[in-house]
């Protein structure tokens, strides 16, 4: 494979994946919402696209609910991709193919395909997400399924740029007001204007979401009550956090949809990284960064526990280390290298003080209970520190 390819007139680019995304910041303060549909419009007829696209948006849960839908659906017999982010320990988490990440030779055609395929001038101006979006559809090309995670989650989302079959609708609160508005309504109605055709709308806590969706046609509920008892024991039984039960619902209610035979067995073995997930004896992890996040974790805690946590600048930690306090014994701060967007050290220490939270500088020694918590860089950091 060549280290570079030519453009024009001895113009050159990195061609290897991971040197091209490094170039590429992972956050932005503005985004130029019309370039990434922009550019689809130009490259879009030399893909073959999946069959059908479920699209899936929402604050939290979008994650844990597409890697159930995947999961079954593989297991069902279908050809299935599910396009997810962040990663936790390696990009190609990103990208998950019939039961498994995908492998970096994969990866690299598709990104030399991309580098002879998109011009220029979007190879440089399209963002980290927008050109790993393009290269995950040139991944899934073909496949019966594709479960397609939001990012930031709304109608100029780089994921809205494809035709989608279907949406599904985690629950929705505040997160990234700076771009999706300061009100759920605001929220709710910049998430859901990302509805095509119908939707399935999951748990949401605050009214507002559903007097919004009445407008487009969707469902609430596909479950009686024996049924979702028989999820909850599902949960319980694969000793996965409580607060998954209404993201597998809402998967299941996909599967029915779709008309496809709902049986729980065809979950067996589905795996769920950094969502409330046992990794030792004393340890947890769970990549939740946000108010919502704090809420239902504090539920999964019966006695005080440590918590390892930093977070990002733009996110209310003091909300969050508000709503964490009752459950918190001590909380280890962790240094999380190479990335701007991580809050001061200091500033969540003083916070947390503030609070009357006993503080102390992260150890890797853990000798009782502990939950790391606060984003997937906390939760990377921690993985390579161990």
């Amino acid at each position: 494979m060549k280290d570079f390819i030519k453009l024009k007139k001895g113009e050159e680019i990195v061609s290897n994946l991971n040197e091209f995304l490094n170039q590429k910041p992972l956050f932005y303060n503005e985004i130029d919402y019309d370039r990434m549909p922009n550019c689809w419009n130009t490259i879009k007829n030399n893909f073959k696209m999946p069959k059908k696209i479920i699209h899936i948006i929402g604050t939290n849960g979008k994650g844990s609910t597409g890697r159930f839908l995947a999961h079954y659906l593989d297991r069902m017999g279908f050809s299935v991709g599910h396009y997810t982010s962040p990663h936790i320990s390696k990009f190609n988490e990103r990208i998950w193919i019939n039961g498994r990440d995908i492998d970096d030779e994969s990866l690299e055609k598709a990104h030399q395909f991309l580098q002879n395929t998109i011009s220029k001038k979007y190879l440089q101006s399209l963002s980290y997400f927008e050109y790993t979006t393009i290269l995950a559809m040139r991944c899934f090309a073909g496949l019966d399924y594709v479960i397609l995670e939001a990012g930031l989650g709304g109608e100029r989302d780089a994921t809205s740029v494809f035709d989608r079959d279907l949406t599904l609708v985690t629950t929705i609160d505040f997160d990234h007001e700076s771009f999706l508005g300061n009100t759920i309504k605001e929220i709710a109605s910049t998430k859901l204007n990302s509805i095509k055709t119908k939707a399935i709308i999951g748990k949401q806590i605050h009214d507002e979401v559903y007097e919004i969706a009445k407008k487009y046609p969707f469902y609430l509920d596909y479950f009686n009550n024996y049924e979702i008892e028989e999820i909850r024991k599902f949960i319980k039984k694969n000793n996965f956090a409580s607060y998954l039960v209404d993201n597998l619902a809402l998967a299941l209610s996909a599967v029915v949809e779709e008309g496809i035979e709902l049986d729980l067995k065809y979950l067996k073995g589905v795996e769920l990284k950094g969502r409330l997930q046992k990794i030792d004896k004393n340890t947890f992890i769970d990549v939740g960064h946000n108010p919502l996040a704090a809420r239902v974790i504090v539920k999964e805690f019966d006695k005080k526990i440590d918590i390892v946590y930093n977070t990002y600048e733009d996110k209310n930690y003091k909300q969050i280390l508000e709503i964490l306090n009752p459950i918190i014994d001590k909380l280890f701060i962790i240094e999380v290298k190479n990335n701007s967007r991580i809050a001061k050290f200091e500033d969540v220490i003083k916070v947390a003080k503030e609070l009357g939270i006993d503080v102390a500088k992260f150890d890797k020694q853990r000798d009782k209970t502990t939950l790391v918590f606060g984003s997937f860089s906390v939760v990377e950091e921690f993985l390579g520190e161990k």
